[in-house]
């Protein structure tokens, strides 16, 4: 079994930005493009001062921010060890204090996208909805049996922090035995979700931001970890 400390003796700064410089040019071009596709009418709403389009925009900002944030973090954590330099027996604690609420940031700042979008996505908003919460549903699922089976330390990136966890193996339980990244592939549809129960287009232009975003950071930044922290098993495939 590779150990933190062999990753982290072989490692050199090139393994660092491995990939960052894709993740950068990547998340520039979807921000644009996503701010394009927003709408924006004359006498738009405000929710809380802000408009459905300005909502938006502090969404996808939200996100940028969370996923650099995990990027920066995750690299420098697994191959410099800084965030147990840096806080001690804390580093776990102190991370989760961070990522925590810019995750739960993702719906809520969502929902308020599509609250304040007044504007109607079609006319079958009734279809819309059946299908909004058949995603929230499985989105629901999906995060039942992350909390439960994966466990929130190993979903916070605790194979970056302690060999205990590097050890672990795969989940095979619940909506893992369908999938072995269901965070990303199912319970990031419940944001899909929620734009189609408002019946909201800026609402569904944020989620499709956030759930290709995220696949963004798994193949630019989380592949290549995972390369030299499972070699030579399907995680690193």
């Amino acid at each position: 079994m590779t150990t933190l400390a062999e990753i982290r003796a072989k490692s050199s700064w090139g393994d660092i930005i491995e990939g960052q410089p894709q993740h950068i040019a990547i998340a520039a071009l979807m921000t644009v493009g996503a701010c394009t596709l927003l709408t924006s009418p004359a006498d738009a709403p405000r929710l809380l001062g802000l408009t459905s389009t300005q909502w938006a925009q502090f969404s996808i900002a939200l996100a940028l921010i969370h996923q650099i944030m995990v990027a920066k973090v995750f690299r420098l954590q697994l191959y410099k060890n800084m965030m147990t330099r840096i806080f001690g027996a804390n580093d776990m604690k102190v991370w989760a204090f961070l990522f925590m609420p810019l995750l739960a940031a993702r719906p809520l700042s969502l929902i308020m996208v599509g609250w304040a979008d007044t504007s109607a996505l079609t006319d079958y908003h009734n279809i819309e909805i059946g299908f909004g919460v058949a995603l929230i549903a499985a989105a629901v699922y999906g995060m039942h049996s992350v909390l439960v089976y994966f466990t929130l330390p190993r979903a916070l990136g605790g194979d970056h922090f302690r060999d205990e966890y590097l050890a672990m193996p795969p989940v095979d339980k619940g909506l893992f035995r369908y999938t072995n990244n269901g965070m990303y592939g199912v319970v990031f549809l419940g944001l899909w979700g929620i734009a189609l129960l408002f019946g909201s287009w800026n609402a569904l232009v944020v989620a499709l931001f956030q759930h290709a975003y995220i696949w963004v950071h798994m193949y630019c930044t989380e592949a290549p970890d995972l390369r030299r922290m499972f070699p030579g098993t399907s995680l690193a495939s």
